[in-house]
């Protein structure tokens, strides 16, 4: 799988940043969350995103003919 950052909060490889496959998908790093109540099944986890980031992601989606 071919990975690029495609939108994040700052550069380096720490805060939370949404990067574009080659899969015709997203990657999602961000803070683990836990003690959410929710029943996540094994192999899958949950993250929270700032809500800026979001719309970033959503904004250059939208540019880059993405959705």
């Amino acid at each position: 799988m071919r990975v690029t950052r495609f939108v994040g909060s700052c550069d380096e490889n720490e805060c939370p940043t949404v990067y574009a496959t080659d899969r015709d998908s997203f990657l999602f790093q961000g803070e683990a969350v836990v003690g959410h109540g929710l029943t996540i099944p094994d192999g899958e986890g949950v993250v929270e995103l700032p809500a800026a980031l979001v719309r970033d992601l959503v904004q250059k989606a939208i540019r880059d003919g993405l959705v």
